[in-house]
């Protein structure tokens, strides 16, 4: 099974998405699964996994509804508050929802040492009685905090979104590449291959531009913990769809087949329990 690990649905509002600037007045509208569902057949792609966007229960129910009505979006990352103090309870009602793997929430707009306080670590840790997963948002200046986060939780599945936002645009490598290396060393860490054409010039990007920060998290993290994500539709802000696919395949043209079927689908599919 091909998937995208990581795109996105939303009814467009201005005041709910503010974090759209004014840069990027492209993605200021409605995109919904019917907008994607061609995209990923002419792509070659078979499924999805939504993640949230708005940090409300609200939006996880939301999400659930467009899975249930769309089979090819078969798994959910929503969001839950990791800090209150009826978190398990939260988890435990949204264990019914078949097509919900995971959450996340948006660290990378939180201070650099929110992923070592106490009551978001314990919160956290409830994720795995559930066999829920965690998608880690953050930025380089984060990941040291990542590191302990993921040292207190052993037992849950963690996945960095967007190879933790590497400085592309600069070339910036040296410290991102020494954190993401620390983060890599804990075994129950995946990392989705997604978000790069973003971090780097959204107008005058190439490809070759991308090699370095690949070259590291193959490294890191091996092709059996790496998993290919749009960040649909946050991207056509820098590519297209077709664009950032073609990039990614490229680079990974010279792997084994059983290596690039890993990325192109076959960890995302395990690591967030998709049925085939």
């Amino acid at each position: 099974m091909t998937l995208d690990a990581h795109q996105h649905f939303w009814n467009y509002d201005s005041l709910r998405h503010e974090w759209i600037t004014p840069q990027m007045a492209k993605i200021r509208q409605d995109f919904m699964p019917e907008d994607l569902g061609t995209l990923l057949r002419k792509n070659d792609i078979e499924g999805c996994v939504a993640v949230q966007v708005d940090q409300t229960e609200e939006e996880t129910l939301f999400l659930l509804g467009l899975a249930d009505a769309h089979d090819f979006v078969k798994g959910v990352v929503g969001w839950v508050d990791f800090r209150d103090e009826n978190v398990y309870k939260r988890l435990d009602y949204f264990s019914q929802f078949e097509k919900l793997k995971g959450f996340r929430h948006i660290v990378q707009a939180e201070p650099d040492d929110f992923l070592t306080r106490t009551d978001f670590v314990q919160g956290v840790r409830h994720l795995s009685e559930f066999d829920f997963s965690y998608d880690i948002l953050i930025y380089p200046s984060q990941l040291a905090a990542a590191a302990f986060f993921v040292s207190q939780l052993p037992d849950v599945r963690f996945v960095v979104d967007h190879l933790a936002k590497p400085d592309i645009r600069t070339g910036a490598i040296a410290e991102w590449s020494k954190g993401i290396k620390r983060l890599a060393s804990f075994p129950n860490v995946s990392c989705k291959i997604s978000g790069m054409v973003t971090e780097a010039d959204w107008q005058h990007w190439q490809p070759s531009d991308l090699t370095p920060y690949l070259d590291v998290v193959v490294e890191a993290f091996g092709t059996q913990r790496l998993m290919f994500g749009s960040d649909w539709p946050v991207c056509l802000v820098a590519a297209e769809y077709k664009q950032v696919k073609d990039s990614i395949n490229t680079y990974f043209s010279t792997f084994s087949a059983t290596e690039q079927q890993a990325v192109w689908g076959e960890n995302a599919r395990k690591f967030y329990k998709i049925e085939l």
